[in-house]
């Protein structure tokens, strides 16, 4: 792999990867490499290394590779240019080498496994840059922006650094604002036995009130019985799970199930996330034991569903600007909610205009898998290295779409980035915002 890496406006110096890998030691590496491999990873990475044929199949379905077209950003080349080296060399790597390999796998790689659905073996990439992950995160140099997060999850669990009277203020200041709309609405905070307890992501409380507003206001139309908690625990959002700190995912995972036990709740309901959703039903459940989580997940996509096909929401009026419907990587590929999604769209909007491909064939948004979240340096890359979703997002706008629907907060942010930069002209929307703004609202105070 002797070809360049490709220039862009601007040269990406990363203090966590740069200081971190100034403290190696070939020793450590060697040790840490080796202690992955060996004592963490076992039969399942053998059989993925040693099952890879290099057909290079999996590379047209790589949006990195179909945005450059240089063989290195093929996802084979990818564990080529990592894992298969480090195995090759028995961890005998240098720093330079490793802080490549942060590199790749942290921002040239979003998770979205799209690669496994192409790969006659089925082999799965995105597990393959994890491990990677993992031992950038054990050598102490994972990218400084999200190691931050990850230190704000470590300390307040939370990725925003909210603090818990802030938490509690925000609350009741949504349920101010929306009783102004329905007098006796009420935001439950601990209420024990309820049927719902409602989780958000950091970024709601910190940065997006309004949906939760939102979120309560749906509640409470649809007479669901909820509560939200009080306490650490509420934040379902999870950059451990990218940084490789499995230990922090589970102590994180650990905190949300053992506070959704404490309130006694049947289900949790997790707002439009997909990577808090992955990491609740299939990473920190996994790593503290458990085949399948202690109660049901459901995401906000199915929760919406049901509403609307129980009748407990009424469509009072279709939304008319003309929406297309991304389908984010971890709920569509990752818990097949493609369907319902579609269903949603149809119930509320009046024209929906389909992105090709679609469903589990839909491309990344290119902010998913943590690579958002290792920050503004990387900005320019990431949307760089998803141009095949601009044409996507092009030929929707061409055929009428106005308005994109994404229900996941890192796709709507990674969007947006895409948007702006190719200067689209699309506006993005989540399910949430739709919703509210197309129900019928019996409660609602005259005037509101």
């Amino acid at each position: 792999m002797t070809e360049e890496a490709p220039k862009t406006d601007q040269t990406v110096i990363d203090e966590g990867v740069e200081k971190g890998a100034a403290r190696l030691t070939p020793e450590r590496i060697e040790t840490v490499i080796n202690r992955v491999i060996r004592q963490e990873s076992g039969a399942r990475l053998k059989v993925y290394v040693d099952t890879c044929v290099h057909c290079g199949l999996c590379a047209d379905a790589c949006h990195f590779y179909l945005s450059h077209k240089k063989p290195r950003f093929a996802p084979a080349a990818k564990v080529k240019q990592t894992l298969w080296e480090m195995m090759r060399r028995r961890g005998r790597v240098d720093a330079d080498f490793m802080k490549r390999a942060a590199l790749i796998a942290h921002t040239e790689c979003n998770l979205c496994k799209r690669c496994s659905m192409y790969c006659p073996f089925g082999i799965d990439v995105a597990y393959l840059m994890s491990v990677v992950r993992r031992m950038v995160h054990l050598l102490g140099m994972t990218p400084l922006y999200i190691q931050d997060t990850a230190h704000s999850h470590s300390a307040t669990l939370n990725q925003m650094w909210v603090k818990e009277d802030e938490w509690v203020d925000t609350l009741q200041w949504q349920e101010e604002e929306a009783q102004a709309e329905i007098p006796t609405l009420r935001i439950p905070l601990e209420k024990e036995g309820a049927e719902v307890m409602y989780s958000v992501i950091g970024p709601e409380p910190k940065f997006q009130a309004q949906l939760i507003y939102q979120a309560a206001v749906i509640m409470d139309v649809a007479g669901v019985d909820w509560t939200m908690p009080a306490t650490p625990g509420w934040d379902n959002s999870d950059m451990a799970m990218f940084t490789g700190d499995n230990e922090l995912m589970g102590r994180l995972k650990r905190a949300h199930f053992e506070t959704a036990a404490r309130l006694r709740v049947k289900k949790i309901v997790m707002g439009e996330c997909g990577h808090a959703f992955r990491s609740v039903y299939d990473m920190g459940n996994r790593w503290l034991g458990w085949e399948m989580p202690p109660l049901p997940i459901v995401h906000a996509i199915e929760f919406y569903y049901d509403l609307i096909r129980e009748g407990r929401i009424t469509i009072g009026r279709k939304f008319q600007q003309p929406v297309t419907l991304h389908d984010p990587c971890n709920v569509s590929r990752g818990r097949g909610l493609h369907e319902k999604a579609r269903y949603i769209a149809r119930a509320t909007c009046e024209t929906v205009i389909e992105m090709y491909p679609n469903r589990e064939h839909n491309y990344c948004c290119a902010a998913g898998g943590g690579v958002i979240n290792c920050g503004p340096p990387y900005k320019l890359p990431r949307v760089q290295g998803n141009r095949v979703k601009a044409d996507q997002l092009f030929d929707a706008k061409a055929r009428g779409a106005e308005v994109v629907i994404t229900p996941c907060h890192n796709c709507h942010s990674g969007l947006e980035d895409i948007i702006h930069h190719y200067e689209i002209g699309l506006g993005t929307k989540f399910f949430g915002d739709i919703l509210y703004e197309v129900m019928d609202k019996p409660g609602v105070s005259e005037g509101a």
